[in-house]
């Protein structure tokens, strides 16, 4: 089209030239004031009006067949720019302008596609930032926060909208970790430095990985925060299980070891004086089979490999049976020893042969630290479909600050507590309880005694029992 519009406009330009030659060659001296000049001018400006009428009609018609593709093309350009890539070229011709609409067409389309692969692969990215448990934070080059994940958010106490753009220091308040970041961006590239770093209130153990990366010709230090408070405290929990257990052993074993040493150097000849060492032989060797079988007991049900036969359980004569089985002991303790439960308690929903364990080791712990004159009572209540059972002595108590840890293995809260036992029955009471779907706890008053309570599910009828908020 462009080429015929060339062509025509090139047309009237010869023909104007023309008749001004003509013009020129039939009157070159004409007086500029004569008749004839006059008359022939008229003629040409006639001339000349009628080449330009016929010449600007198809001139017109060209110039709109140019200006309406091009005003399309500005209209179709302002669309793409606002992100509108839906849009499609108008395309009536062969010629050129309808190569450029079908090449424009053909370069939206892979605009399209690749801002749709664009966009998935940054939530993909996104995605997975927001899935990861460890924290993500990108510095720029003056320590100022560029990205940093919901992970990060978490162990810095702050939000993304609150940390990105301001410098790692004031987001962390850390300078430790704000020294890893400024080291990082000094480090050789794909050098990454590894430092623990505790932060937080209250405080957390962080393995902190710094990794210098160049991105768009900037270097940035990526962090990565992983959190390994649980894991250090597993591992303080292990290597306290371990000192522990090797504790307990010593004494029994060097007093089992004294024994056979006395006996070879001649106390089998007494016999008066052999009997008494093998009796206290057969003690520490029934205290160690205690200990392990105990110790084996947590191990399992810890595991969940001890089933529990759930049905409907009256706790009232449980509780009798289980004190009757102690009152010997209480009775030589100078304690005294009570059951006070309803017979119209609703049942329990539990395993009676467990249920009746953990009643043991509570009441014996109460013997045990409850001085002679004492007294221990045992009783239940139902609060919140839950029945609650306690076991109540007015004893030595328990100091607040070894609460939080009477349920844990072999601990012993004081001297006085440390006189005997394995320290592994509240560990296996708290974990036959939360078998249940239960929880235990102990209320306590250093010389007033103490308070444990446990839960079990209720079967669920109607009962005249006052229902209490709880226990």
């Amino acid at each position: 089209m462009l080429r015929s519009l060339h062509w025509k406009l090139g047309l009237i330009c010869a023909a104007l030239a023309a008749i001004f030659i003509a013009f020129l060659a039939v009157n070159p001296l004409a007086a500029p004031g004569g008749e004839s000049s006059r008359s022939l001018l008229t003629s040409v400006l006639v001339a000349l009006i009628a080449v330009l009428a016929l010449g600007a009609v198809p001139a017109l018609y060209a110039a709109q067949r140019v200006t309406r593709p091009v005003r399309h093309f500005a209209q179709f350009a302002r669309q793409i720019s606002q992100g509108n890539l839906d849009q499609k070229a108008w395309v009536e011709t062969s010629d050129e302008i309808g190569d450029l609409a079908r090449d424009l067409n053909h370069m939206v389309a892979v605009l399209k596609a690749t801002i749709e692969d664009l966009s998935a692969e940054h939530q993909r990215s996104v995605a997975i930032l927001e899935a990861m448990a460890d924290g993500i934070v990108i510095t720029d080059g003056n320590g100022d926060i560029a990205l940093i994940n919901p992970a990060a958010e978490r162990l810095l106490s702050t939000t993304a909208s609150r940390a990105v753009g301001r410098s790692i220091i004031r987001v962390s308040r850390d300078h430790n970790l704000a020294q890893l970041a400024r080291d990082c961006l000094l480090a050789p590239p794909s050098s990454p430095l590894i430092r623990p770093i505790e932060i937080g209130s209250p405080r957390r153990s962080i393995r902190a990985v710094a990794t210098p990366v160049v991105r768009e010709g900037r270097r940035e230090a990526l962090l990565v925060l992983q959190d390994v408070t649980e894991l250090r405290r597993v591992d303080a929990v292990r290597r306290e299980f371990i000192a522990n257990i090797s504790h307990e052993l010593r004494t029994p074993i060097a007093t089992i070891k004294a024994i056979v040493e006395t006996l070879k150097e001649g106390a089998l000849d007494d016999p008066l004086a052999a009997r008494d060492f093998v009796d206290k032989m057969e003690v520490e060797v029934d205290g160690l089979a205690q200990m392990v079988g105990e110790l084996l007991e947590l191990l399992r049900i810890e595991a969940g490999q001890v089933p529990l036969r759930i049905e409907p359980l009256d706790v009232a004569p449980l509780a009798q049976k289980s004190a009757e089985r102690l009152r010997a002991q209480a009775d030589r303790a100078g304690v005294s020893l009570e059951v006070d439960i309803s017979p119209d308690l609703p049942r329990a929903l539990a395993d009676g042969d467990r249920v009746g364990q953990v009643l043991i080791n509570l009441i014996h712990n109460a013997i045990k630290f409850t001085p002679s004159g004492g007294a221990i009572r045992v009783n239940a209540s139902l609060a919140d479909g839950q029945v609650c059972l306690s076991v109540v002595d007015n004893g030595t108590g328990i100091s607040p600050r070894d609460i939080p840890r009477v349920f844990e293995r072999f601990y012993k809260a004081d001297r006085s507590r440390s006189s005997g036992g394995t320290g592994l029955g509240l560990a296996v009471a708290k974990h036959i309880v939360q078998a249940h779907g239960g929880r235990i706890w102990v209320e306590s008053e250093e010389g007033k005694g103490s308070k444990f309570t446990f839960t079990l599910p209720a079967e669920p009828v109607a009962s005249t029992i006052p229902l209490h908020t709880n226990c």
